[in-house]
């Protein structure tokens, strides 16, 4: 069974990596991140609790995603396996997870500071769901729809390095929690995302 945790530095490529791996092995990509943005365009109360840690960089509490989770592991589209992008955030978190479900490989994607700064704060949304990066789309047009592109609140260069910290503070010695099981596998995430995804299919086949 499948049962995968990408680790990496917001900005690492968790996201494009996860949702190309989910569907080769046709596992389902669960995003603690899409699940709080859903909640919090639905005007739910996590949404609005979630909506007040994130647009300072900070975590949602652990008691609040540790719930919405378990619900989500829950369900039938992942008995076969499941690729997990944004959870788990802190140790507890991972021993929650760990009463869960077993977990059968944490992917940890590698990237330097920098490229997370550039990578975050260059991208721009657009109300219809399409996403951009400056570097190759320099209009603050959105090519689907025409409607003029935005800057999440989240994806500021200065809430990206509140982010960094906290996720180095936080998140990163999970790296060392799931080192210390032996299901602790790297991976450049500074290589072209085709390379990357190859590296990453090579590490499931041979651990999973």
């Amino acid at each position: 069974m499948k049962n995968l945790v990408f680790l990496g530095a917001p900005g690492a490529g968790k996201g494009t990596q996860a949702k190309r791996i989910s569907e080769k092995y046709d596992i389902p990509h669960i995003s603690t991140g899409d699940i709080l943005r859903a909640n919090i365009k639905a005007g739910t109360e996590l949404g609005k609790l979630a909506k007040s840690y994130i647009d300072k960089g900070a975590l949602v509490p652990d008691e609040v995603i540790i719930k919405v989770m378990q619900a989500r592991l829950a369900e039938d589209d992942c008995k076969k396996g499941y690729l997990l992008d944004g959870f788990p955030r802190t140790i507890e978190q991972a021993k929650a997870l760990d009463e869960i479900t077993k977990v059968a490989l944490a992917v940890n994607i590698a990237v330097d500071d920098e490229a997370v700064v550039a990578r975050i704060a260059g991208r721009r949304m657009c109300a219809c769901g399409e996403s951009y990066h400056v570097s190759t789309h320099p209009s603050d047009v959105c090519d689907k729809c025409g409607a003029k592109l935005y800057q999440r609140d989240d994806d500021k260069e200065e809430t990206v390095k509140s982010r960094l910290e906290v996720y180095y503070r936080q998140t990163a010695p999970l790296i060392e929690y799931y080192s210390a099981k032996g299901i602790l596998v790297d991976v450049d995430g500074m290589k072209d995302v085709a390379e990357v995804t190859d590296s990453i299919i090579k590490v499931i086949d041979g651990n999973c």
